[in-house]
């Protein structure tokens, strides 16, 4: 059996190609399905089925592009109430793949139809590996809540079990799931590695550590971070079918005209470029998104779902980290697919040069680092002019004195509750999330500083 994993930082999910014998099958795969399908189609493999684990909350499923390219058979658990042509499985249903066979065991949690795939080699009693998808995760488990308050108890108690179940296979078992670090599918701290073995889970995960039922739904359910509104428009898409596209076409060059006309029709502009750069000049109401591997999280988070967005890239990257992010266009273009935010109307062509060149206005505002915000605190600034907009769980591990604290995601429900009566001075983490935070602020009409590079740990840090 070769096993190929693939994985996306940015949704913090794996996918996986596993081959045998000339025969390959692809499980939980994201809708950017050329990397998925390159090497077993360079191979002469023939692509036989696509799993999925569950109903997926965080990615459109690449299933229906696969099945289009290889005429792969699509099987996925009986309970989720797919709308299109597939094979369900339950509990103990089988499916050979060359030398090897896939045996469906339930493992609700995640989600009530979730399905995990055991891996048996021929010849071979005892399972070689299991397809955890998202309930056993290295480190931790899937978490629960996903689905809104009425079922989180029920489904808490069912991945209690469902741990208990996957725990009981062989020490050597190989655990390869689909979430992992980075996913917001995730419950509480999870390890970086991306695969472990039962064994080590069993001495190592604090899912696991737990024997009590009612002690393991109060550990799984604190501390829980907040996820992104666009999740709830997911699980309906992959019920439903993705439409087939193809590929992941790029969006269209526009000139200052073309995103002025829309924008009178209701688009927004999103634009990519860092904090400090979208601060000293941008076009007045734009959202300032930083093209990173998280971009398409919070685009999803602070946006309308099927509202059209207009996009503002940064300049290649001239030291690349990865083989997409030194192409901006290509790199939104692609987080966007995978999310289904199909309605990208196109990019500013020239960038906000070409804006300014145009004799177009510009807004701005202030930055300071996070020294220089401590530096003010330490010299009589007071802190209730300070909005922290990170999670609630940093929130709680450690804050100013004094200042308000109002998550990112949240902003947009929770406006008339920001202090209007002082410029704001925006921090998080690391200058990320204040970076969106503040481009929001301005658009409502606050005044705002944003606080980069740094943010509140390095501040508390310097006021020790």
């Amino acid at each position: 059996m070769d096993v190929e994993p693939h994985f996306t930082p940015g949704l913090g999910d794996s996918s996986y190609v596993v081959a045998s014998a000339g025969e390959a099958l692809v499980i939980d795969p994201q809708r950017d399905v050329d990397r998925l399908l390159g090497g077993a189609l360079a191979s002469g493999a023939r692509v036989r089925y696509v799993l999925e684990t569950h109903l997926h909350n965080d990615y459109v499923s690449g299933a229906s592009e696969i099945r289009a390219r290889t005429g792969a058979i699509l099987v996925g658990p009986v309970r989720a109430g797919y709308a299109f042509e597939h094979r369900g499985v339950d509990e103990g249903d089988e499916l050979s793949l060359g030398a090897i066979r896939f045996v469906a065991l339930r493992t609700p949690g995640h989600t009530p139809e979730h399905i995990s795939y055991v891996v048996h080699e021929e010849g071979h009693d005892a399972p070689v590996a299991v397809f955890t998808g998202g309930s056993l995760i290295v480190g931790n488990a899937g978490r629960t809540d996903l689905l809104g308050a009425e079922p989180t108890d029920e489904l808490t108690r069912a991945q209690f079990r469902s741990l208990r179940r996957l725990s009981a296979l062989p020490d050597d078992t190989l655990v390869l799931p689909t979430h992992g670090a980075g996913s917001f599918c995730a419950a509480g701290n999870v390890q970086e590695e991306r695969s472990s073995t039962i064994e080590h889970e069993r001495g190592t995960n604090p899912a696991l550590g737990v024997g009590d039922e009612d002690a393991f739904v109060r550990q799984q359910l604190s501390g829980l971070m907040a996820f992104p509104r666009y999740y709830r428009e997911m699980a309906p898409i992959n019920r439903a079918g993705a439409p087939v596209v193809g590929h992941t076409s790029l969006p269209r060059p526009l000139s200052v005209e073309d995103v002025e006309g829309h924008l009178a029709r209701g688009a927004s502009l999103v634009d990519g470029r860092e904090g400090a750069a979208f601060a000293g000049e941008h076009v007045p109401g734009s959202i300032n998104v930083p093209l990173d591997d998280s971009f398409a999280s919070y685009v999803g988070w602070v946006l309308p779902f099927a509202a059209p967005i207009a996009l503002v890239l940064p300049e290649p990257r001239p030291e690349p980290r990865n083989e997409t992010l030194d192409d901006p266009l290509r790199e939104a273009a692609t987080q966007l697919f995978r999310i289904g935010r199909e309605h990208v109307v196109g990019y500013l062509a020239g960038g906000i040069q070409a804006w300014v060149a145009a004799g177009r206005t510009t807004a701005r505002y202030d930055t300071l680092s996070a020294d220089d915000l401590a530096q003010e605190l330490r010299t009589g600034a007071r802190a209730d002019a300070v909005l922290d907009v990170r999670q609630t769980s940093e929130w709680d591990a450690g804050h100013l004195e004094g200042s308000t604290h109002v998550f990112v995601g949240d902003l947009a429900g929770r406006i008339t509750q920001i202090p209007r009566d002082r410029e704001l001075t925006v921090g998080c983490a690391t200058g990320h999330r204040s970076s969106i935070a503040s481009s929001l602020l301005q658009r409502e009409g606050f005044g705002v500083r944003l606080v980069t590079p740094g943010g509140i740990p390095r501040v508390l840090r310097r006021l020790r």
